[in-house]
């Protein structure tokens, strides 16, 4: 933003072209101003239209504006059916006359509307009336329209419009009036669309995000990386934000109204925009875009597991209106950065691992374990999730004023999974990541779910009926909110933000952070019963983090007595059972009890070993495991319980692109490749595959993949434009499914683009070839 207009060829050739078009039918006004009714007689019209300005026609200068707005990139700029603009900075129009435009006798009137408001209003900012200025070097101020008139050639006039830095951003009519002075008036409606969106480059705007680089990643990239998995094991999925892509401006712009249900006049307001999109995303309250399952019976839609981007989703629902069949948090995160970035709110997508649900708002994780050291379901309302995923939305936070910390602007955490009810709907946020780390939970919106989600404790606890008192078993101040994720600026790879939600483990600060939360919290859970005075007993549960699925694996638990003289007697059992990556759902795979007699200053091991035949049939689609450890020591008071997560780790897709350099608009053969990671055939197989230009998901069918064979697709793929691209392919099959795999790669243009750097990006042709099974 910010650049000199240059001058636009294209629009002085659409001109010359177009001198001998007749002119549009105009809509007629009376001496008054207002619209004649019914119909007027002919001399009425006759001496009306002979003396009274008239519109031939508009030029929206599309190629200038796009540029100049960053918004060339949207298929609706591309293919020419609308203008979209950000607010904040002027955009061109060009206007031709059917006779010289005289300023001593001829007046012009812009008058802007939002499109869905049945009764728009200038009080509201839902209508304004602009009166073009005498040149551009004063607008006037960001928080108002302004226009003023850049050349005058006879019947040729082109105009500077700005809309104001708080602009509701939504779809706008343009009708011009012209007048004669003491005559009637005429009404020119310009046919196309304006889209008028938040303006992350204007320092003015509440989304204003200054550095350049974050820009391009939390507003302009198209494909970005969720990370999945667990703790530890991590795994990248990568997703096809597709903001760009046919009808998704369109979708995003219109759930503002239909679904979230904000009124025009607010749509301007990102903390508005950001609280409702956190339902809107969800269909729990209002039939939003979305529908959760996290079952693992996906019959009648589509697995969470096998979407590869937004596009489709939004798609469908913009198509049909009715909720998208299925959905997980990374999918409800993934649309929701797609629809924030559309309208110009730079966003980003953050994985925390071991993220708790706090059913209570108690700040703390609460699992009851009865006297057979088995959890109890039903009194165990809190979970951990192995990973949860939600956004970052970038704005300033005026509403919240000034804390001890400063001001509360920057990242907020908006979340559409629906797990918590906020002011009667299923939504989160939008809540300051600088008002979490410090505690201050009371602040708008949702900043204790958020702090529980990253810092709550787990405690354990004894549970042996209504009438007992409770007994501590465990208190870990270390389990929840590890390695909070997110893509790095520009990089494929992932940047820790734990640090921007909490002050490190084991500091003062965040114990007595910890503190100031509970405080404020309504409801605190009494401790009881601290028994961490025993310690002459130790125990150290041990997983290998990387078993790939197909592998059998151990689960090994270390037993250590540290008395120098006293032999102790250790009771207990191991388990391993399959979940959901919530953390519920479980499904018991193996378990094996043990009695250790453990001599001074010795250690002994338990070692539950878990082959492939036992886990493969109870394994949830995201190959997730809990695996827990309980103990007694005879003749002392300890009780030890532990739960830990672990993911066997799936295969990737393999990509091999062409020889050489890749060019825009130059075809190229692309290879897909998986090997069968199972002991076990892999049967109805199909990839899936989303790029650049790729309007709807390729699928490559595969019948069977023997045990060690190698299934591969080939087709060829015209990159549709020059800069960064992101190839992004999904494998599922009866017995293996959730395989990803991705390929980031540089376009280069082609030398005649060099001339021409705005030629269109929508050209790509792909052109599906064949399937291959190498056994």
């Amino acid at each position: 933003m910010g650049q000199k207009w240059s001058s636009c060829k294209q629009c002085k050739d659409w001109w010359k072209r177009n001198d001998q078009e007749e002119e549009a039918k105009p809509r007629v006004r009376n001496v008054n101003g207002n619209y004649m009714a019914g119909a007027p007689s002919r001399d009425e019209t006759d001496a009306a239209n002979s003396a009274v300005l008239g519109v031939v026609r508009v030029d929206l200068c599309q190629e200038d504006n796009h540029n100049e707005h960053h918004t060339s990139h949207f298929y609706a700029a591309a293919a020419k059916e609308a203008l979209i603009v950000r607010r904040g900075e002027p955009f061109r129009l060009r206007i031709q006359f059917n006779r010289d435009y005289s300023p001593s006798k001829d007046a012009i009137n812009f008058v802007f509307s939002v499109a869905d408001d049945k009764n728009p209003r200038p009080g509201h900012g839902t209508l304004t009336a602009l009166v073009p200025h005498d040149g551009i070097d004063d607008l006037g101020d960001t928080l108002e329209w302004g226009s003023g008139i850049e050349t005058h050639e006879g019947a040729l006039l082109t105009v500077l419009i700005k809309p104001p830095s708080t602009c509701p951003v939504t779809e706008w009519r343009l009708d011009i009036d012209t007048k004669l002075l003491g005559d009637g008036s005429r009404s020119y409606p310009v046919p196309l669309p304006i889209y008028v969106l938040f303006n992350p480059w204007c320092p003015e705007d509440q989304v204003y995000l200054e550095d350049r680089e974050q820009r391009k990643e939390y507003v302009m990239h198209d494909t970005t990386l969720i990370w999945r998995g667990s703790y530890n094991r991590l795994r990248p999925s990568v997703w096809k934000i597709g903001q760009f892509e046919r009808h998704v401006l369109e979708c995003s712009l219109k759930v503002l109204g239909t679904v979230g249900r904000i009124p025009p006049a607010y749509r301007g307001d990102p903390v508005r925009v950001a609280r409702a999109l956190s339902a809107l995303v969800n269909s729990v309250d209002d039939d939003g875009v979305l529908l959760g399952n996290w079952s693992e019976d996906f019959s009648g839609g589509v697995a969470p597991t096998k979407w590869t981007g937004s596009p489709e989703i939004l798609q469908q629902f913009h198509k049909t209106q009715k909720s998208v069949k299925f959905a997980q948090c990374w999918n409800f995160s993934g649309v929701l950065a797609t629809i924030a970035r559309s309208l110009g709110i730079p966003a980003r997508i953050v994985t925390c691992y071991s993220s708790a649900h706090d059913t209570q708002a108690s700040l703390t994780v609460d699992v009851f374990i009865d006297a057979n050291n088995k959890k109890l379901e039903a009194e165990t309302t809190d979970s951990i999730w192995n990973y949860h995923v939600w956004n970052e939305l970038w704005m300033q936070r005026p509403d919240l004023g000034v804390g001890q910390h400063g001001a509360y602007d920057g990242w907020q955490v908006v979340d559409a999974t629906p797990q918590e009810a906020s002011d009667n709907m299923y939504r989160v946020g939008p809540a300051s990541v600088l008002a979490v780390k410090h505690g201050e939970i009371l602040r708008p919106f949702d900043g204790g779910f958020v702090f529980a989600e990253v810092n709550a404790d787990k405690l354990y606890w004894r549970y042996n009926g209504p009438s007992q008192p409770l007994k501590l078993l465990r208190k870990d101040t270390l389990a929840i909110g590890h390695l909070i994720s997110t893509k790095a600026v520009l990089k494929w790879e992932r940047e820790d933000i734990t640090d921007s939600y909490k002050h490190a483990e084991r500091s003062e600060e965040e114990r007595s952070t910890m503190l100031k939360a509970l405080k404020q919290s309504r409801h605190a859970f009494s401790r009881y019963y601290l028994n961490d005075n025993f310690n002459e007993v130790e125990f150290d549960m041990e997983l290998k983090d990387d078993i790939k699925i197909g592998e059998n694996f151990s689960v090994v638990l270390k037993v250590t007595n540290k008395s120098a003289e006293k032999t102790h007697l250790a009771t207990g059992q191991v388990n391993c059972d399959a979940v959901l990556y919530t953390g519920v759902g479980a499904m018991e795979v193996k378990s094996m009890g043990f009695e250790l007699a453990l001599e001074p200053k010795a250690s002994e091991y338990v070692r539950l070993e878990v082959i492939f035949e036992e886990y493969y049939e109870k394994l949830s689609s995201q190959a997730a495991f809990q695996i827990s450890a309980s103990a007694r020591v005879k003749d002392t008071d300890y009780d030890y319980y532990a739960q830990d997560d672990f993911r066997v780790r799936k295969p990737d897709i393999k990509f091999q692109m062409g020889e050489g350099s890749i060019v825009a608009r130059k075809e190229l053969d692309v290879i897909l490749r998986l090997v069968n990671p199972l002991p076990i055939p892999l049967h109805k197989g199909l990839f899936t595959v989303e790029g650049p230009g790729i309007e709807q998901p390729l699928k490559f069918k595969i019948t069977e993949i023997p045990v060690g064979g190698t299934a591969a697709a080939t087709f060829k793929y015209i990159p549709p434009y020059a800069g960064r691209g992101t190839l992004l392919a999904k494998f599922t099959s009866k017995e293996l499914d959730d395989v990803d795999g991705y390929r980031h790669y540089e376009i280069e243009p082609r030398p005649e683009d060099l001339l021409q750097p705005n030629g269109s990006h929508r050209s790509s042709n792909i052109i599906r070839r064949r399937t291959d099974v190498i056994a």
